[in-house]
């Protein structure tokens, strides 16, 4: 008896998003940028969420090993999670990505919008309950789900 023919799926290289614990004081986001730029890490996707005593600034870089490492060197407070980012052609794929996620009754915590990719093109990072579900139902449906890899450059 012959045994099944399992495909594995090809292993990706998740997208990773830091989220930086700071004190809400001017300034603290150019420190933060100037710091990226001056080791060559970019900034693909940024998102800042204020209070009046502290900021979280999140975002998504191209050389993510890079940045973990001058972050924990310099002691920022940072925290280091997979979201999936989602190739956008135009503003009606937000429609289609919105709507294959409900169908799939996955939950979406929150999702901002890529600065820049290499080749100019769009996207979106999106912070979901199950990443895994969420990168098939939208690969099935047309959609380009992006690795580490398509973000380096």
């Amino acid at each position: 008896m012959m045994g099944a023919d399992i495909t594995e799926r090809p292993r990706r290289t998740p997208v990773r998003q830091f989220s930086v614990f700071a004190d809400n004081k001017v300034g603290r986001l150019n420190e933060l940028v100037q710091l990226l730029a001056k080791h060559g890490v970019h900034i693909l996707a940024f998102s800042q969420l204020d209070t009046t005593e502290c900021t979280i600034m999140r975002f998504i870089v191209d050389y993510h090993g890079e940045a973990r490492d001058l972050l924990r060197e310099r002691g920022y407070a940072f925290s280091e999670v997979e979201v999936i980012a989602v190739e956008i052609a135009s503003e009606a794929d937000l429609k289609h990505i919105t709507a294959a996620l409900v169908e799939a009754e996955i939950n979406i915590h929150y999702l901002y919008p890529f600065i820049m990719r290499p080749q100019g093109k769009s996207g979106l990072a999106i912070s979901l309950e199950d990443n895994d579900m969420a990168t098939d139902i939208l690969n099935c449906k047309g959609l380009k789900v992006l690795d580490q890899d398509d973000l380096a450059r």
